[in-house]
């Protein structure tokens, strides 16, 4: 990206800039030496450079800073982001890019393509929870219309920390649905299961054997965030039905195999539940032993913690 030496226009819009993926790309594009402006309907605290309003009915201050943006973002609910798509595009410059931060991607490349066919445009969708700040974390890339500009974006983001991973728009809606949506399901569907069983919190917490103890721990930082943000990506992304069902037909597939068939066929369900793993199977029984053996392993407690 480039910072433009002209104080009358800004390198960097960030379209809902203080919400947290918003937030994320600000801070660290700020450090990265890019000029940023926040445009933000509702900021929750007072940011820097920031323009109160709604980009899809946009006031002169914020038609001035679209038109004059080497880079806009929109970092936005999808509903504001497609509605945008169209107003943003007539208002900035030619060539300058245009990136969104949208969970699903099959439905903005559509619109990209049909509202806004000229214009450079990228999408990102940093993989993590933006708290956890974004150094050497995976951010997938979706490349909706490439150019020079885009490819100096996606390096900017290599600059802030990123893992850029570069996919196409199904592929990067199938690959969130296995990585983001069946995670999220296995995990509530676990919590779930749990409150079935009724067993006293402090006794099953006190006697967790280290794999439980790690999915309580992710229990308890899933089923603790934001309903609308786990809510969309179970509803907005087209493959997390196929997802929760191949959870559901999995599960079946276990009870069945403990029930009718015995040790050879249960060993044969379990080597085809790592095949997925591929060649990095070794990769992930080591992070496992470091996760179990290190400093605070999951069902250790800081001295002085709940017994």
């Amino acid at each position: 990206m480039t910072t433009r030496a002209d104080p009358t226009t800004c390198g960097l819009v960030i379209v809902g800039g203080a919400g947290a993926v918003g937030s994320l790309l600000a801070e660290s594009a700020r450090v990265g030496g890019d000029s940023v402006t926040v445009i933000d309907s509702a900021p929750p605290r007072p940011v820097c450079d920031a323009l109160p309003g709604d980009v899809t009915a946009p006031g002169a201050e914020i038609r001035a800073a679209l038109a004059g943006a080497d880079t806009v973002i929109l970092a936005v609910p999808e509903s504001v982001a497609l509605d945008a798509v169209p107003i943003v595009d007539r208002l900035m410059r030619p060539g300058a890019v245009l990136v969104e931060t949208l969970s699903v991607k099959s439905r903005v490349h559509r619109v990209l393509h049909e509202d806004a066919p000229t214009r450079p445009a990228v999408g990102i969708n940093p993989m993590f929870a933006p708290g956890l700040g974004m150094q050497g974390r995976p951010v997938a890339a979706v490349i909706h219309r490439d150019s020079p500009d885009v490819e100096r974006f996606l390096g900017a983001v290599t600059g802030w920390g990123g893992r850029v991973i570069r996919v196409s728009a199904d592929d990067h809606d199938r690959t969130a649905a296995a990585t983001q949506a069946l995670t999220h399901a296995a995990v509530l569907g676990f919590g779930l299961a749990l409150g079935e069983l009724a067993v006293d919190a402090d006794t099953l917490v006190g006697a967790a054997p280290p794999p439980h103890a790690t999915l309580l721990a992710l229990l308890a930082r899933i089923g603790s965030g934001a309903p609308e943000v786990y809510y969309d990506i179970q509803a907005g992304n087209p493959h997390a039905a196929t997802a929760r069902a191949a959870l559901a037909a999995a599960l079946h597939r276990l009870s069945a195999a403990v029930a009718h068939g015995d040790e050879r066929e249960f060993g044969a369900l379990m080597a085809a539940a790592i095949a997925p793993l591929g060649d990095h199977g070794e990769h992930y029984r080591t992070l496992c032993e470091d996760l179990f053996t290190g400093p605070l392993a999951p069902g250790d407690r800081p001295e002085g913690g709940t017994p």
